[in-house]
């Protein structure tokens, strides 16, 4: 209970209307010409040109770039580095999801600091602040926004590295569920499971501390309860602000109890076979729990609990099974129903992912320290 923790939060603006604060913020941080982050759905959905708008309304220029992968990969970043000199840039704007966000902590990073961005790989490696950064999350799920995570592909060694430090956590959070409303129907079970993911994992961390516990739990409370709900109904504002909190909550979790298997374990896939994240961790959830269950079984009663379940009596074989059986009927009603198989995951890759997920920080910290073998069978599960 009284164990040494730190928690580090953004300031962040929740609620509709937040999105139009994007030009007061800029020029509270001294902004006169902003580069603004976005990929071309965001530009195409109309909420870049919004962004724009706002800036101009405060007599800020800005220039877009937007050369952006659903991974981003290193060079990516270090393009958007050379950009932002270019261009005389002084303040950062990202609107759009995990990927974007990502992306524009690492164009900071690498402009600050002058150095590729591979090289920050690791906790606590960044020496030198970003310029002022400002996020507006387009997606209820990765939590960037709110983090101390930086995820970046590298494709000469066919991975995606981690950059976890506090230097990389935005200025200010401008989160607006309204911007969800663009999203399509699997982006948004994906984008959901991804912050479900982070609750679950960060109240089983070895990190974990009762503030924490207080976010992942009612995170995992509200992505249960709303997403099926959102997914009926897609254009109903208030579900989405639902789910847009309990991302909110889940992202104040695990930017500050870390991960787990699971997400080491995607971020290997993603590296690989440039597979969407969310839909990896939807995919590993289960059969990562089933081996994480004897480590943690008091924890994930809980998780249960906060599921919707009724585990009162019940012996730590049914409540294991019960949760199991939850998030499979959860993941099949918001309609991921992916193998890895059948995106193109074969025996023969499972010995290179296993080597690179037991490589990633997130596995630091997970409740049962597994070994090759042990993840090469999570992954056999999984196909």
């Amino acid at each position: 209970m009284l164990e040494l923790r730190k928690f580090v939060a953004p300031e962040f603006v929740f609620g509709a209307g937040s999105f139009d604060l994007v030009g007061r913020y800029a020029r509270n941080f001294g902004g006169k010409r902003v580069m603004v982050v976005a990929d071309q759905g965001i530009i195409d959905a109309g909420w870049c040109a919004q962004v724009v708008a706002n800036l101009a309304e405060e007599d800020i220029d800005c220039r877009i770039f937007s050369a952006i992968s659903q991974n981003p990969r290193a060079e990516e970043v270090m393009a958007g580095a050379a950009f932002y000199a270019e261009n005389n840039c002084d303040v950062l704007v990202a609107v759009g999801g995990g990927s974007v966000m990502d992306c524009a902590k690492g164009i900071g990073i690498a402009a600050t600091n002058h150095r590729n961005i591979v090289e920050f790989e690791g906790i606590d490696k960044v020496p030198v602040p970003g310029p002022p950064l400002i996020c507006i999350p387009t997606t209820a799920g990765t939590s960037a926004d709110v983090s101390q995570f930086a995820i970046i592909s590298n494709p000469a060694r066919h991975c995606k590295i981690a950059i976890i430090s506090k230097t990389t956590v935005p200025d200010v959070a401008l989160i607006d569920p309204a911007v969800t409303l663009t999203m399509g129907s699997y982006l948004t079970a994906c984008t959901g499971m991804d912050a479900l993911v982070h609750a679950i994992e960060a109240y089983v961390s070895t990190a974990h501390s009762p503030l924490i516990d207080l976010h992942a739990l009612e995170a995992i409370r509200l992505i249960s309860t709303y997403l099926p709900a959102v997914m009926e109904q897609p254009d109903n504002l208030e579900l989405r602000g639902w789910v847009m909190l309990g991302s909110l909550e889940a992202g104040l979790a695990f930017s500050n109890a870390s991960l787990g298997a699971v997400h080491a374990m995607a971020h290997s896939l993603g590296g690989l076979f440039d597979l969407a994240h969310g839909e990896c961790n939807a995919i590993l959830l289960e059969p990562v729990i089933a081996y994480n269950f004897p480590q943690a079984a008091n924890r994930y009663h809980k998780i249960g609990e906060a599921l919707g379940l009724e585990l009162h009596n019940h012996s730590p074989r049914e409540v294991e099974a019960a949760i199991l059986n939850k998030i499979r009927r959860l993941r099949e009603k918001i309609g991921i129903h992916s193998t890895l198989a059948q995106r193109g995951v074969t025996c023969a890759d499972i010995t290179g992912l296993a080597r690179n997920a037991l490589q990633d920080p997130c596995m630091v910290t997970n409740p049962r320290m597994p070994n090759r073998q042990d993840i090469e069978k999570i992954y056999e599960k999984a196909l």
